[in-house]
Parts: C-alpha cells; sequence; structure tokens
C-alpha cells in the first residue's frame, strides 16, 4: 500500500523556497499537478475506527472484531498534524476536512480543532475547517465543536427509515439519535450543515424524496452521493449505482428544481435549488460524471500517508519524514514534488478498464483515509 519516503527537493524551479520565522512564506502561485490542477482540499484521516459498519465502507465481515486497527504510537499526534497542516497551507491549501473512520471517537478532538482553527493562509484568511461525522456522537459533541472553533460539518445519513438506515449502518443505530445530533448542531450555530446520503439501488433509493420532503426549509443541504468503489472490500457492483441524473428526476417530479453555479471552482457536488425557494441540494456523481479534471483534494491518513486520490492504491509515507527531523522546508518540497507528478484519474478512466482495474490493483479502504 505505501511507497518508500520520497526524495526530497532541496529547491523549488525558482530557488530555494524562503522561510520566515516559525512559518513557511507564501508560495509565488499555485502548487500544480501535471494536469494543471491545483492543491487546495486537504483532508485528514484521524482515526481508522469507527462505530458502524455501513456495508459500503466497512462491511462486518471484513472489519470484524479480529481486524488489525492501527496501534497509538502509529497515529499522527495533534502536534503533527497541526505542523503538516501548517506547511499544506503554505502551498495553497485553503479547506481542510477532517475525517476517519468516524472522527469524533478520536479522544479529545476538539484540542486538534482548536490548534488547527488558529491556523492562517498566507493572506491572513482563516481555514475553511470541517468535519464528516456518523452523527452518533454529535449530540454530546456539538457545543465542544463549535467552541474549539469548527466552521461546517457533515453527517452522513442514508435513509430516514430505521430498518432500512439500521440494515446499512449494520450495528442496530437508530436514526432519530443522528437527527437528534444534527439538531443540537444547528442550536449551538452551526448553519449550512450537509447532510450525505449514499445511494444504493434496489437498497435505499426508495429513501430518497422521504429524504428530501424532510430536509426541504430546514437550512440543511441533502447531497446524494453515486455508489462509489471504493476500496476492496464494498462489494461494489456498477449495478447498483443509481445516476444522480435518476435522482434529480425523481425529486423535481414532486418538487421543482433548478440547477445552480458552483460555489467554486472544483466543487464535487452539482448544486441545484427547490424553485419554492425551499433550499437546495446537491448530487456528487463520480461513477457517471466524473469530475477529476477539477479535482484539488489530497488525503492524509491516520498514520501519515498521503494519497492523491480517493480511489489510490499507493500512499506516500510523510509520517516518517516527519518523525525524522526533517525541516519544515524539507517537507514542503516533498509535498511540492509529490503533487507536481501527480497524474491521477480513476473516475474518468472507470467505465473503460473497470475489470481489469478491479482485478489489477487493490485501492486503499476509504475507513483508512476518509471519503
Amino acid at each position: 500500500m505505501v511507497k518508500p519516503v520520497i526524495p526530497i527537493r532541496k529547491e523549488t524551479p525558482g530557488g530555494p523556497l524562503p522561510l520566515i520565522p516559525n512559518t513557511l512564506s507564501a508560495v509565488h502561485g499555485r502548487t500544480l499537478d501535471r494536469r494543471q490542477r491545483p492543491l487546495r482540499d486537504l483532508r485528514i484521516s484521524v482515526t481508522d475506527r469507527c462505530n458502524f459498519r455501513c456495508t459500503y465502507c466497512m462491511p462486518k465481515e471484513v472489519f470484524d472484531q479480529n481486524y488489525p486497527y492501527l496501534a497509538q504510537s502509529e497515529l499522527l499526534s495533534f502536534e503533527e498534524i497541526h505542523r503538516l497542516t501548517t506547511i499544506f497551507v503554505s502551498l495553497g491549501v485553503e479547506k481542510i476536512r477532517l475525517t476517519g473512520g468516524e472522527p469524533l471517537l478520536r479522544k479529545n478532538l476538539e484540542t486538534l480543532i482548536s490548534m488547527l482553527a488558529k491556523i492562517r493562509t498566507p493572506q491572513n484568511q482563516m481555514l475553511d475547517l470541517t468535519l464528516t461525522t456518523n452523527g452518533s456522537l454529535l449530540s454530546k459533541k456539538a457545543a465542544l465543536l463549535k467552541e474549539a472553533g469548527l466552521q461546517r460539518l457533515t453527517v452522513s445519513l442514508d435513509a430516514l427509515d430505521d430498518v432500512v438506515f439500521k440494515a446499512m449502518n449494520d450495528v442496530d443505530y437508530p436514526v432519530r439519535d443522528v437527527l437528534d445530533g444534527i439538531e443540537a448542531a444547528q442550536k449551538v450555530g452551526f448553519q449550512g450543515i450537509k447532510v450525505n446520503m449514499v445511494v444504493k439501488k434496489g437498497v435505499n433509493d426508495h429513501e430518497i424524496l422521504p429524504m428530501a420532503k424532510y430536509f426541504r426549509n430546514r437550512g440543511i443541504t441533502l447531497r446524494f452521493i453515486e455508489f462509489m468503489d471504493v476500496g476492496s472490500s464494498n462489494g461494489w457492483n456498477l449495478d447498483q449505482v443509481l445516476p444522480s441524473a435518476e435522482v434529480i428526476a425523481k425529486i423535481s417530479e414532486e418538487f421543482p428544481l433548478e440547477q445552480l453555479d458552483p460555489n467554486y471552482s472544483g466543487e464535487v457536488a452539482q448544486r441545484w435549488r427547490y424553485q419554492d425557494g425551499a433550499g437546495e441540494i446537491g448530487v456528487i456523481s463520480s461513477v457517471t460524471q466524473a469530475f477529476c479534471h477539477e479535482c484539488s483534494r489530497a488525503r492524509l491518513s491516520t498514520d501519515g500517508q498521503l494519497f492523491l486520490c480517493l480511489f489510490a492504491t499507493e500512499g506516500f509515507d510523510f509520517k516518517t519524514l516527519i518523525r525524522s527531523g526533517r525541516s519544515d522546508l524539507e517537507i514542503a518540497n516533498a509535498v511540492m514534488q509529490t503533487w507536481s507528478n501527480r497524474e491521477d484519474r480513476y473516475s474518468e478512466i472507470r467505465h473503460l478498464h473497470t475489470k481489469d482495474l478491479e482485478r489489477k490493483q487493490r485501492k486503499v479502504e476509504m475507513s483508512y483515509i476518509g471519503g
């Protein structure tokens, strides 16, 4: 899964990367990959553990009681995450998303959030600091997260029907507790909460309209995600993919929709608003409408491996770099070298080579690098 420590480039094309006291200075222009995509978003997995066993992510038959989770010593410490984040921000990253596993299982996560919230971009702007959660611990944690400086939340919820939802999370967890967590987050001041629903044809697609009806007029953006072939354990089958176009058509029959422009270049979700002003929804269509050409995301695993694609088969070992006494400058140059060599476009070629890709490549699991 993991490549050896990558070589360190001592200089950028314009000479050594300058430093100012205690931090990296801004790099002139963005860090671009081989397809001219900027490095703008960093997803940081803070734990490989989860209290759900969602069938499309951590199925029980693989992630059972004998599954070898990472030891505490293998995890990046909060200080290491903060240091790496500061370096990434100096290279153009503006958005940080904390993921897992289930990130709220990481003890004292609010301490890390408080540390990250103090980081500023080279233009002295605050980071867009957000977190994705299954919502199971949100009622208990919402106030602490808000006080620590977390700006936004995304909650995963795949159905309103308890029977369907419990079958999908596979640990008998009730819908009501997730909804209570969302309401608790709204009460402490979180705005613009997003709810992600992974749609599997024949499993929970009949829940599309009930979900849309429930979250309309609540100030929450509901997003529908096509069932993706992330990792090698979720039994992905193209026949279970419901194209996002069909989701939009189904909702629009009941509640007419109109498409919106993206909030920014590279936004993965297509935006749609209800014509009656009841809010908006989004669709994420990695299978049927690949967005590789604008992807600006890197992913840092729980143990410090950098992955350049959600469907990657290998990572780059930054934990070894940071624990071997390398300077911020050396690590920054390693990031730049890694990203500048990037040419990943799995979703664009999937439909042409799906069988070959499935046979030849074992992709990293979503629970290891986050969604």
